[in-house]
């Protein structure tokens, strides 16, 4: 049954695949997620490569759909290091690129940036905006927090207060709340924006689960198959629930969850799925998915 189909209050518990080929072959065109499904930030996964590859050879269209502050030739650079192939993917749709599209359509020439220069440095070079006081600046552009080791959300209270005051709005480069790395959580743009959020301001949101996300990639895949995608086409493939199981939802796309990415540790015993952990993971009204797999694999 597509997800379409389901009362909005249902509770899906996906059944547990061994692999994907079978369903993978029903549809033209994967949105597939990229950190916890195709590497997991230091090497690539080989056998969700492998299963990408064979999508793609059978004539199926596959668009990394990634919540990544950056352009995409750096996330291009970033997969490369990876070691993920470069035959796994059609096309690379980053947050960082839709807040990029969104500020030069808003035409935003002086706005306050919060991010790490370091890191974000090609989102900020591309930017084409000045990067200005925020007692000057038409509008808030965050790519994370500037130092996300040792600040929180708290650290920018009085920062939000003052823009929520002038009424400026809030371009989150990455809708992610938090992320995992080498064991670590570490706060994402998402998590200033949601607090602009909480104060009354108007945030932009340029990745999943939100709309701007799932436009940009119809509009890619369209473009490489040169014809009008049906969403019944469609499957999302991603490992969190807040952002891809639900961006699939409000689009009204088919999912597969990946079970060993983000949430493994709920989800996860002894390298497999535990039926009973994810049920719970799932209860009434939490998006679903047609099926969930430990790892991507054909």
């Amino acid at each position: 049954m597509s997800l379409s189909e389901e009362t909005p209050d249902a509770a899906h518990v996906p059944p547990i695949l061994a692999g994907s080929g079978a369903l993978l072959e029903e549809y033209d065109v994967l949105y597939c997620d990229v950190w916890g499904v195709v590497h997991d930030g230091v090497r690539a996964y080989a056998r969700a490569s492998e299963a990408l590859i064979r999508f793609r050879e059978r004539g199926g269209t596959v668009v990394l759909l990634t919540n990544a502050p950056v352009p995409v030739h750096r996330v291009e650079a970033m997969l490369e290091a990876r070691r993920v192939p470069r035959e796994a993917y059609d096309a690379i749709v980053s947050s960082g690129e839709i807040a990029l599209a969104h500020m030069a359509e808003q035409g935003y020439r002086d706005v306050h940036f919060i991010g790490p220069r370091d890191r974000d440095a090609a989102f900020f070079s591309k930017a084409g905006a000045k990067d200005a006081p925020l007692e000057a600046a038409e509008a808030v552009v965050c790519t994370g927090l500037n130092d996300d080791v040792n600040e929180t959300v708290e650290s920018y209270r009085d920062v939000l207060a003052r823009a929520q005051g002038r009424g400026l709005p809030f371009v989150c480069a990455n809708p992610d709340l938090v992320v995992e790395v080498g064991g670590r959580l570490f706060l994402c743009a998402g998590a200033l924006a949601d607090a602009y959020a909480h104060l009354g301001g108007a945030v932009y949101w340029a990745g999943k689960p939100h709309a701007a996300a799932y436009a940009t990639a119809k509009a890619a895949a369209e473009r490489i198959r040169g014809a009008e995608v049906q969403d019944d086409a469609i499957l999302v493939v991603g490992d969190s629930i807040r952002t891809d199981l639900k961006g699939a939802r409000d689009a009204g796309l088919d999912a597969l969850f990946i079970a060993g990415g983000i949430h493994r540790h709920e989800t996860m015993a002894d390298g497999v799925v535990d039926p009973g952990k994810l049920a719970a993971l799932f209860p009434p009204g939490t998006p679903g998915a047609l099926a969930a797999l430990p790892e991507l694999a054909w």
